[in-house]
């Protein structure tokens, strides 16, 4: 597991393993979202196995599985709710960490801009650089 910030709350990673979730926890996150589909997991790794994984480990687990056709208006306000509900760090983690940086950009280009959504994705490792036309389009008043 090696998770990169977008934030000092929020935190992308790339598939998770059940054994990480003490890992998790010692470093500090308190809630886990799950924004991969079990179809694209095997068993070993879908949603309600690491859910006891991580509730086991004592975190807060939110299953939110996201694709390019889910990426909705609805799925970006949910992620958005769960990370300012969550009382410190957030890790979401999907195949790579690119939809759960997506979905944020998507959900603070309004407050933050563009650029700083680009930027901040940008020092994470993930280029949303093709995003610009849509996070700019989110960005204005």
């Amino acid at each position: 597991m090696h998770p990169s910030a977008l934030t000092d709350r929020y935190h992308v990673s790339p598939q998770i393993d059940p054994q990480d979730c003490v890992a998790i926890k010692e470093a500090g996150y308190v809630l886990v979202i799950d924004n991969r589909p079990d179809a694209e997991v095997p068993p070993s790794h879908q949603t309600e196995v690491m859910r006891q994984a991580v509730e086991a480990a004592g975190l807060r687990f939110a299953a939110l599985p996201i694709t390019h056709q889910t990426m909705t208006a609805e799925n970006i306000l949910a992620q958005a709710e769960l990370v300012a509900a969550a009382d410190g760090p957030v890790l979401a983690y999907c195949a790579s960490g690119t939809r759960c940086s997506v979905i944020w950009a998507l959900g603070n280009a309004e407050a933050l801009g563009a650029d700083a959504v680009i930027e901040a994705a940008a020092k994470a490792g993930y280029n949303l650089a093709g995003l610009r036309p849509t996070l700019e389009t989110l960005a204005k008043p």
